[in-house]
């Protein structure tokens, strides 16, 4: 049995939501430091889902909210019974054909198990993430980070996004 303190499990871990850099489905780095200020939408995407269609309504809630206050970041992941089989560029292309997909993306990533992407292990990780643990349990699991990057909520892949309670913390709605 293997026992990991914080100190070993976050070697080399951000320490911040804004310390992340990652490479996007273009193959350029991403600052996270460029969302200061910003609510964001992290959701892990797949391309052979029986959830794929969310990418419409999250393509409408980008270009309902998006902007200056609010992104949406996609997450390609081929955790799930391998629903997304494609390279970054098949990636891309089914989503700006199929969904007219314009938030940005990423290269495709592992959001769990022992090639999990660092970031994930922040979002699924309280002892990093300093809220909560969330386990990601299926293809478009949302979390919700403030504009001041605290981790503040995770939906699983039922909560639509378009859902209330999305749109209303958007909005800054109680």
């Amino acid at each position: 049995m293997i026992i990991m303190t914080m100190g070993t499990f976050a070697q080399g871990q951000p320490k911040s939501f804004y310390d992340f850099k990652m490479k996007t489905i273009d193959g350029k780095e991403f600052d996270f430091a460029q969302l200061k200020g910003k609510k964001v939408l992290i959701v892990n995407t797949a391309s052979e889902c029986g959830y794929t269609p969310q990418y419409e309504d999250l393509e409408k809630l980008y270009k309902q909210f998006g902007g200056d206050k609010f992104v949406i970041l996609g997450f390609p992941a081929n955790n799930f019974g391998g629903q997304e089989p494609g390279k970054d560029a098949e990636i891309k292309t089914f989503c700006s054909k199929t969904y007219g997909v314009t938030f940005p993306m990423f290269s495709k990533v592992s959001v769990k198990g022992d090639d999990e992407a660092l970031l994930y292990k922040w979002l699924t990780h309280k002892d990093l993430n300093g809220v909560s643990d969330a386990v990601v349990k299926w293809n478009f699991n949302k979390f919700l980070i403030d504009e001041k990057g605290k981790w503040t909520a995770y939906y699983p892949s039922a909560t639509k996004p378009m859902d209330e309670v999305i749109t209303n913390w958007i909005k800054g709605a109680k």
